[in-house]
């Protein structure tokens, strides 16, 4: 077997689905041009802001992609790559896709809204105020793994922390020429396209380097400030900019596995046990953002609704923008299948973890076109780090979403947006500089994965109370709070076994939490079907 079958089965699999099962969702929902999107009914310049669908959908895949769907199937692939790319493309088609598509549309027909505020409103109050914090405890996880291995990165490659700084400073002037100067979108994105690989020449000739624990507090007071800001000054050109690197290095990953076609090394199966845990429930954790991911639920209420231009964007930013992770999702799987699992575990332990492996993976393709392998390494590594970079500061701004709407009432002070993002940032960083991304991550995985399960829980819902046809999402919903559920109170016991007890306890409250919201939503749902029946 070769990646490029798995790459073309893939490709045919999504291109199918985002018309068909794409096309049902948005039928379903009734997408419809008429209905005036938040972006314009409670502009503001400042969260609430109309972009172009092109701009949107660069800078909500740049938000959903974040190092997850790299990371992750490259960590899972200990159980070989068949069970890995199954979950990775059914995943995506039937449970990511229609958790995306439903966040996104679900929100903007709350003001745009988070889903927390999504699950108030079809749940009931104690739950959204659960759910709020479950979120927040969720992304507080998040900005600890993602500075870490921003950190780590940054500092095993001093020239991607400097390419990553000039991409910053570039996005900020796209900013001010786009909505400032009111110049022309295909200009802008040439030169800014342009000085994005000229950022990334500089850093291969000026490497910045720094500790890890430096990278970390100078990224802590970053997304301080970058998730203050306005989103149209940093965020939406950022990630607009963003997405073309990642275009290319899929468009690049693609086309050199078509020229150079590189066998699967690695084992179809190995065991059903690993050092990680057992395929079950692990496999569909640890892979997190390649197949679903609850903090995509976050990303497309808590910013991409606040953005959304009109009604019928929703199918291909929302359902289509999680295939398109997908397909990362398997070319990374792709850059351990092409090792063999003595390859793979030196790779990992020499080039710098997961990113490592993905990028001499991409060093890899881009020399099938000509590109010099360590320029291919830089760009690999760039790529990542500028997605990781993404989801933290994304995160964070989320973060601060989630603490606003869970004060609003009881502590107005902590709803002030500075006080929020410096208590979201503290409570982060802490953790960051606590522990390894590698123990984090696992208790990242699972809650992640259960905030999505909790998310299709609020779809449901918000369905029922339309009384529309549900099993779309109460099937994926059922699977996912299963699986987490299991892994969760697994880690519980593990983590308290070898004395982690702030990473067991957080699991645990997790669990709780998870639990009330779970009752709550499921008797909304049945008050719902009664309705209905009754109506009938």
């Amino acid at each position: 077997m070769n990646l490029l079958t798995l790459v073309l089965v893939t490709l045919i699999l999504f291109a199918i689905a985002l018309k068909t099962y794409g096309g049902y969702l948005a039928k379903l929902v009734g997408l419809d041009n008429k209905n005036k999107t938040p972006a314009h009914t409670m502009t503001d310049g400042v969260d609430y802001v109309p972009a172009k669908a092109p701009v949107l959908m660069g800078h909500h895949f740049a938000s959903i992609a974040g190092g997850g769907p790299i990371l992750g199937p490259i960590q899972a692939s200990v159980f070989g790559w068949l069970p890995c790319f199954l979950w990775i493309v059914l995943g995506s088609i039937f449970i990511g896709g229609v958790h995306d598509f439903m966040a996104l549309i679900s929100s903007v027909r709350h003001e745009g809204k988070t889903v927390g505020e999504v699950i108030g409103k079809n749940v009931g109050k104690s739950a959204k105020t659960l759910f709020l914090i479950f979120i927040w405890l969720t992304l507080v996880l998040i900005i600890a793994v993602f500075a870490i291995l921003v950190a780590k990165t940054f500092a095993a490659n001093p020239s991607v922390a400097t390419a990553s700084i000039l991409f910053l400073v570039i996005a900020v002037g796209m900013g001010f020429a786009l909505y400032r100067k009111g110049a022309s979108l295909s200009l802008v994105t040439v030169i800014g396209v342009i000085l994005l690989f000229l950022s990334i020449w500089i850093g291969l000739r000026a490497p910045l380097a720094l500790g890890a624990k430096t990278w970390i507090y100078l990224l802590l007071i970053y997304v301080f400030f970058a998730s203050s800001m306005p989103v149209w000054i940093l965020l939406q050109p950022r990630d607009y900019l963003s997405s073309f690197l990642l275009y290319t290095a899929l468009g690049g990953a693609v086309i050199g596995i078509l020229i150079g076609r590189p066998t699967l090394q690695l084992a179809t199966f190995t065991s059903f046990k690993q050092p990680v845990g057992y395929l079950f429930p692990m496999l569909f954790v640890i892979i997190a953002c390649g197949a679903i991911s609850g903090f995509h639920s976050l990303c497309a209420s808590g910013t991409s609704s606040k953005q959304l231009d009109k009604e019928t964007d929703a199918q291909v930013i929302g359902y289509g923008a999680m295939l398109l992770e997908g397909l990362l999702a398997v070319i990374s799987l792709g850059t351990a299948a092409m090792l063999t699992q003595a390859g793979l575990a030196e790779g990992l332990a020499n080039w710098g973890g997961p990113v490592g492996v993905f990028a001499h993976g991409m060093g890899n393709f881009l020399a099938n076109l000509g590109v010099k392998e360590q320029a291919g390494i830089a760009f690999g590594a760039l790529t990542v780090s500028a997605f990781l970079l993404t989801t933290l500061d994304t995160a964070t701004r989320l973060g601060r979403y989630a603490l606003e709407e869970l004060t609003a009432e009881w502590a107005p002070g902590f709803s002030n947006k500075y006080v929020a993002t410096i208590i979201t940032v503290i409570f982060g960083g802490a953790l960051a500089l606590s522990g390894t991304w590698s123990s984090i991550w696992p208790v990242f995985g699972a809650s992640n994965q259960l905030l999505a399960g909790l998310a299709l829980l609020g779809a449901t819902a918000w369905l029922a109370h339309m009384g529309k046809k549900y099993t779309a999402t109460l099937y994926p919903m059922i699977f996912m709070i299963a699986v987490t559920v299991v892994a969760l109170l697994t880690m519980v016991f593990q983590n308290f076994a070898k004395g982690n007890y702030l990473l067991g306890i957080v699991s645990l409250v997790l669990l709780i939490l998870a639990g009330f919201v779970i009752n709550e939503g499921m008797k909304s749902i049945n008050k719902f079907k009664t309705a209905s029946a009754k109506a009938e």
